[in-house]
């Protein structure tokens, strides 16, 4: 929902920054430090972004605009984290410290830039109305107080 989107705008980036650095950096240090294995958290990036790519798609054939769904940024960052844990080979804990705290900090930069370049939700709103649902899925308004004076 658009208008929703615009509403909790800051709150959704901060959430999804946190959630998404927090994915990144546990996903690929663990199998990182299990595998010992440098270069494993772009490839885990890529697959994500692959993955948002196909999302994205589906949303579109759906009728939804091609911007609904952003695809964030993780490479990036996910390259930060390998060339640090490439320079840190034998300290584990300086790795998960310093590489997590660099994909903190850049991966909401990266995607506050991506989501400048993206079109204004509410002028996407109008454009695309929203689809009407079907009769089934249409809600009921609930009758409160109907039968209260019987």
């Amino acid at each position: 929902d658009y208008i929703f989107y615009t509403d909790w705008a800051w709150t959704s980036f901060v959430v999804f920054s946190v959630s998404q650095s927090t994915m990144l950096a546990v996903g690929a240090i663990y199998y990182m430090l299990f595998t010992g294995v440098p270069g494993t958290a772009t490839y885990y990036a890529t697959i994500m972004t692959i993955y948002t790519w196909v999302a994205k798609g589906a949303w579109f054939a759906l009728g939804y605009p091609y911007d609904f769904i952003v695809v964030p940024v993780w490479i990036p960052s996910a390259m930060l984290l390998d060339l640090t844990y490439w320079a840190t080979r034998r300290n584990k804990h300086a790795a998960i410290i310093i590489g997590g705290s660099l994909v903190g900090l850049s991966l909401p930069l990266f995607n506050m830039v991506n989501l400048l370049l993206i079109r204004d939700p509410l002028e996407v709103a109008f454009k695309y109305p929203r689809p009407t649902l079907p009769a089934y899925m249409t809600p009921i308004e609930p009758q409160v107080g109907k039968f209260y004076s019987s």
